[in-house]
């Protein structure tokens, strides 16, 4: 089994005893990505080097015994959440050069549980949409069959998971924009409430839509 094949308590085993590192990980990962990618475009950005950076804190962070369940793991997020120094699209032409100052909450979190980011993720623009056809960059298939709709709005985040271009992925859900493309592509995806998953940082749908949904 290669290492991008691995679930998060899979790999985190691994890691915990030493028989792998997060960087030999995340390099398994990020050739994964460059294998699949052209035909499934689930990613807008891929942080290659920051990846490899991550992977190297974590690697000391679980030498020095400083661990938890996700530190080490590759992990790729929707491209609606800010990301300081890496660009935020929201998947429209509009924000197509903007780079945040300062990180979403769930983004922080993730960062001081020493997770590895490989990259912002494709949706529908401004998660308006219901199969992420309406990007800026493109639409992104469905790794099961590529001539149909991974689902949307957080279809890259569905499709990566389904073609292991990623351990773990988060996306946003109003409607179904995480449940449903999870059941497009054949694998789990989890509504949060939010009290339990902060929506500060990732850009909202209009006061009206939005309910216990980030």
């Amino acid at each position: 089994m290669e290492l991008f094949e691995l679930t998060i308590h899979e790999l985190h085993d691994k890691l915990k005893k030493k028989e792998v590192s997060s960087m030999e990980a995340t390099k398994s990962m990020l050739a994964r990505i460059e294998a699949v990618e052209p035909k499934v475009n689930a990613f807008i950005t891929v942080t290659a080097d920051q990846a490899l950076k991550d992977a190297a804190e974590a690697d000391k962070r679980i030498a020095d015994g400083d661990m938890v369940t996700l530190t080490g793991i590759p992990v790729a997020l929707k491209d609606i959440f800010l990301t300081k120094g890496i660009r935020t699209t929201c998947a429209s032409r509009i924000l197509e050069n903007f780079v945040p100052p300062y990180d979403a909450t769930s983004v922080a979190r993730l960062k001081a549980r020493g997770a590895v980011l490989v990259g912002k993720l494709n949706q529908d623009e401004f998660a308006m949409g219901s199969s992420t056809e309406s990007s800026y960059f493109g639409k992104t298939s469905n790794p099961w069959k590529l001539d149909c709709i991974p689902g949307g709005s957080s279809g890259g985040s569905a499709a990566a998971i389904a073609a292991q271009e990623a351990t773990a992925t988060l996306g946003t859900d109003t409607g179904g924009s995480i449940r449903q493309p999870a059941s497009h592509c054949g694998c789990v995806g989890l509504k949060p409430l939010t009290a339990g998953f902060p929506a500060m940082g990732s850009s909202p749908m209009p006061p009206r839509w939005t309910r216990s949904d980030r």
